[in-house]
């Protein structure tokens, strides 16, 4: 690795879950969060600052500072206070689920200010965050080069892409999202066709065996196993399941785009009459 070190801003589920896995790794970890450090981050040896402006002091050039923050306006707010005391050609990374289009933007607008930008699309979920994530980042080369070894240090083996330029990242990442829709709509889809089949299936085993060796086989197959194994009535799951509206804006981008998207426009429609 060219860097040993790494900034977070947002020390939640994401955002700490990828500060414990950076400092099991041996890199030192600058944190810091609105709502300070857990005590258990500080036990692991994460340096905790308790404003952004302690970035300049605490990391070295050419600093590399990642976001896992809400989209939004968030993201605006802490990225004119990053810039305020970061240094020409130090790079921050929005690791949320920002919209690609605001990635572009911000892009430029830190251009002006000589502060590098990129888009980092992360998968994996609270498990990735732990133990090895998946990044698809967009950026222009000269960045992505300096902050491309602590992705894939961060990475499970084989779960780093650098997609293209400003806003590739994001956009990729939200077609994953949109992807994922889809699947988890098909699956909900046959679950349900195993529960109404007219003779009681060994559904649990099912589902076990789908897991081996199947075309469908999938972390989303696998989650779904271990539900039923624990709660086989799914009496636990809630009937209401909030989203971030992420997927809105990939069904809006294909109409403008006019590329046909059924299942996945279909699958939000479903999330929304599941309520």
């Amino acid at each position: 690795m060219d860097k040993q070190e790494i900034g977070i801003v947002g020390l939640g589920r994401m955002g700490g879950g990828l500060a414990r896995l950076a400092l099991e790794k041996g890199m030192r970890v600058v944190g810091s969060s609105r709502g300070g450090a857990s005590a258990e981050l500080k036990a692991a040896g994460i340096v905790a600052i308790n404003d952004v402006a302690g970035f300049r002091d605490e990391l070295t050039s050419p600093r590399v500072v990642v976001l896992y923050i809400p989209a939004g306006p968030a993201v605006d707010t802490v990225l004119d206070a990053l810039t305020e005391s970061l240094e020409p050609g130090d790079i921050i990374a929005d690791g949320g689920n920002s919209y690609w289009g605001d990635s572009i933007m911000r892009h430029r607008r830190l251009q002006d200010k000589r502060v590098q930008f990129v888009d980092l699309g992360t998968s994996g979920g609270l498990s990735g965050a732990r133990q090895g994530a998946c990044f698809m980042v967009g950026g222009e080369p000269e960045a992505v080069r300096t902050v491309e070894p602590i992705l894939k240090h961060l990475a499970v083996p084989g779960g780093y892409v650098h997609a293209g330029p400003p806003g590739a990242g994001h956009f990729v990442k939200l077609v994953h999202n949109g992807i994922e829709f889809g699947m988890l709509q098909a699956i909900g889809e046959g679950f349900d066709l195993l529960e109404h089949y007219h003779e009681a299936l060994d559904i649990g085993a099912v589902l076990d065996c789908w897991r081996h060796g199947s075309v469908i086989r999938s972390w989303l197959i696998d989650l779904l196993a271990d539900a039923y194994h624990s709660d086989p009535q799914l009496r636990k799951v809630s009937s209401y399941i909030e989203d971030t509206g992420e997927v809105n804006w990939l069904v809006g981008d294909a109409l403008r785009m006019e590329v046909p998207v059924p299942v996945i426009a279909s699958s939000v429609m479903q999330l929304f009459a599941s309520r």
